[in-house]
């Protein structure tokens, strides 16, 4: 799996692999071989995601975090050969904040995110109650073989 990035903000080491660790659980959690996954990741400002967010999804204020799909359906993946998933964008003030008012780390708040997006990569969804729930276990289910918890 590649995971590509920006460079204007320095990931230690342990974080990348934690994010390459939880990538890796969501992808085999659809079937999908995660060796030939790529994803790009950014990790930007309150100004460049609340621009991101009302210029892609019409809403005018700072997110925690954005998803790019690059399939509609996830089921038109073809992983026979390396795929590009999509973009994943998170918002590095928010992650400071939220994770001072859920009382954990920043990594993770960081790893969740990633997980939250990743799954809206593979088609999830929370809008209705059913797929909030259904998005909710599979995020759950991520952190906690991963042993993350809060």
């Amino acid at each position: 799996m590649n995971i590509y990035m920006n460079e204007d903000v320095p990931v230690s080491h342990e974080l990348m692999e934690l994010l390459k660790a939880a990538a890796r659980l969501c992808l085999e959690g659809e079937e999908l071989d995660s060796d030939k996954a790529e994803i790009s990741l950014s990790f930007v400002g309150p100004k460049e995601i609340k621009e991101l967010n009302g210029q892609y999804r019409g809403v005018d204020k700072v997110t925690d975090v954005l998803s790019f799909p690059m399939y509609e359906d996830p089921e038109d993946i073809d992983d026979a050969a390396p795929y590009l998933l999509g973009d994943v964008v998170i918002c590095m003030d928010k992650v400071e904040s939220q994770a001072q008012e859920f009382g954990h780390s920043r990594e993770r708040e960081t790893v969740y995110l990633f997980t939250h997006s990743m799954l809206h990569l593979l088609g999830y969804d929370h809008i209705e109650d059913e797929d909030r729930r259904v998005m909710r276990s599979a995020e759950e289910k991520v952190m906690e073989e991963m042993e993350i918890r809060r």
